[in-house]
């Protein structure tokens, strides 16, 4: 899936990437100032999540709690010098749980990453729009 976006239609493509997505373990990959986290918002809230959603900086990761009683875990590798420190935080466990997995900076834990995943990468155009590849792995 390739798709131009506007902000406006940021609701639309959250719903467009849960469906075409095979499994639960979504990667981000983008620029700083993309819009990622801007996206995962909007994916968070389309599973039922009424929380306020924060990137995790420094926490490593936030964990949501959707109406249904899931789990929505949202993962930012960014500050992440070596993968030990995701080996340290239990990553695999959160990775094989079953649970949306929403990981922002996917390149600093890349040997860590399950097979069966989703890639995103998200770039910006030249009129401000941001153009979405979405491809499931495995």
């Amino acid at each position: 899936m390739i798709k131009n976006y506007t902000l406006e239609e940021l609701p639309l493509i959250a719903e467009e990437v849960i469906e075409f997505s095979k499994h639960k373990v979504l990667l981000f990959y983008g620029e700083m100032g993309v819009g990622k986290t801007t996206l995962i918002k909007e994916i968070v809230k389309k599973l039922g999540v009424l929380d306020t959603v924060s990137s995790p900086t420094f926490s490593l990761v936030n964990e949501y709690h959707s109406l249904n009683n899931e789990k929505v875990y949202h993962f930012d590798f960014y500050r992440i010098d070596k993968e030990e420190e995701a080996m340290d935080m239990g990553i695999e466990e959160y990775f094989y749980s079953n649970c949306w997995c929403l990981v922002e900076w996917p390149n600093k834990v890349e040997n860590l990453l399950p097979l069966n995943s989703v890639i995103i990468k998200i770039t910006t155009t030249e009129n401000q729009l941001r153009t979405i590849e979405v491809k499931n792995n495995g």
